[in-house]
């Protein structure tokens, strides 16, 4: 699955599924520019393991919900790396477990604009290098969230939804361009995200005490998500857009 020659911007890759993404793609042959919000420490660490590996990689920074610092990332990413022909919108923020008659109308904006204004605009950002090459992939990771619509979620919920509908519009209208758009909705993911929603829900801190609950026998880890991330980018995926690809085991 080469993906030599290409560059990936992968958000929210400094930690969890973003940084196993970031790996991954950097492991099939991807140079990566790997985007974070604040802890650029961290960042570094993944742009070090993905140089390990023989590739290219910068550390970018961006607010997600601000389109000038995303245009400025871009350019940025463009000029230390070329022109993007992977994007892979993964960052995210969980809500904060309110109903819809407790939620405060800054917590819906501030995740709409993270989840969904944010990859848009990002999108209109890479678009038009992307439309250049020979072959363009963007992914959308979503959750398992827009299937179920648990209560007390509202804002992410949405958030979620409405980049699925971007995901699908995209597909049909950049194919002609040799754009791939696709979805990978992962359920429960052994991450810091993750823990923190477990333990809010129940109490349990070790997401390893859920292992034999889950379907195979183990809690979903982050490299579960970029394999097939991975496989969606590649050739082996050629004739693949449109589509999302639920990441739960089948069932949780």
């Amino acid at each position: 699955m080469s993906l030599d020659g290409r560059i990936a911007l992968v958000t929210g890759s400094s930690r969890g599924i973003g940084r196993a993404v970031a790996l991954a793609l950097a492991e099939d042959g991807a140079d990566v520019a790997v985007h974070y919000n604040r802890d650029l420490a961290a960042a570094e660490e993944s742009a070090e393991a993905i140089r390990a590996l023989g590739r290219r990689a910068v550390p970018v920074a961006a607010a997600i919900q601000d389109p000038g610092s995303l245009a400025s990332m871009v350019e940025l990413v463009q000029k230390e790396l070329g022109p993007v022909g992977i994007l892979v919108n993964n960052a995210g923020v969980a809500s904060q477990g309110r109903s819809v008659l407790k939620t405060e109308a800054e917590e819906l904006e501030a995740l709409m604009r993270i989840h969904a204004l944010g990859p848009h605009e990002l999108c209109k950002c890479v678009l038009p290098g992307m439309r250049e090459q020979a072959r363009g992939d963007i992914v959308m990771v979503s959750s398992m969230a827009t299937k179920y619509n648990a209560a007390g979620g509202a804002p992410y919920n949405m958030g979620k939804a409405a980049m699925e509908a971007l995901a699908f519009t995209l597909a049909a209208e950049e194919r002609r361009f040799g754009i791939r758009v696709n979805v990978v909705a992962p359920g429960l993911v052994e991450t810091e995200m993750g823990r923190r929603l477990v333990k809010a829900t129940s109490g349990i801190e070790d997401l390893r005490q859920l292992d034999e609950q889950m379907p195979f026998g183990r809690v979903c880890q982050p490299e579960d998500i970029a394999n097939t991330i991975r496989h969606l980018v590649s050739d082996r995926s050629a004739y693949t857009t449109g589509q999302r690809i639920g990441i739960d085991g089948g069932g949780q």
